[in-house]
């Protein structure tokens, strides 16, 4: 089974949020698992478009309280760790999409990178190191369901 995060705004743009409503869904029919953390915006989006299609949805609190989980959260998994939840969020991931997204969404990225995980952006950070070079970690499309269908073929090919 592969796990797949979407990660992005609490509080998103309209369009970003559509765009997470997609690839959740592609997500789901693909029949990879989603992971998520939990609250609303992007996380929400994701969450909803994956039941829509049948998947099953997990959701990295930072809170300790389950109830905190959109109501599109399968799996609430409560942990009292605030914004280190990102680390877990990327942990449980094969692969990760991000959209959009404010400091947070950035830091969840630089895991996945770190962690040599696959992340794939629609209309999220773009990142230039130090020496002005472009870093090409985060692979960009437009398309949403390009987004998931690379997720899972990046995760698959990690995994072997």
């Amino acid at each position: 089974m592969v796990y797949v995060a979407v990660i992005g705004g609490g509080t998103a743009r309209p369009n970003d949020e559509v765009q997470a409503d997609a690839v959740g869904e592609a997500l789901a029919l693909a029949g990879a698992t989603l992971v998520t953390g939990g609250l609303g915006g992007v996380m929400a989006a994701a969450c909803r478009g994956a039941k829509r299609a049948g998947g099953l949805t997990v959701g990295i609190l930072p809170t300790m309280d389950r109830s905190t989980a959109n109501e599109w959260v399968d799996v609430a998994v409560p942990t009292g760790l605030g914004e280190a939840r990102n680390a877990l969020v990327v942990a449980m991931a094969d692969s990760v999409v991000a959209i959009g997204g404010e400091y947070g969404t950035l830091s969840e990225i630089a895991l996945a990178l770190r962690a040599t995980k696959p992340v794939i952006g629609l209309e999220t950070w773009t990142l230039v190191r130090p020496d002005g070079n472009a870093d090409t970690g985060v692979v960009p499309t437009t398309d949403p369901e390009g987004a998931a269908s690379l997720a899972l073929s990046l995760a698959e090919a990690a995994a072997t």
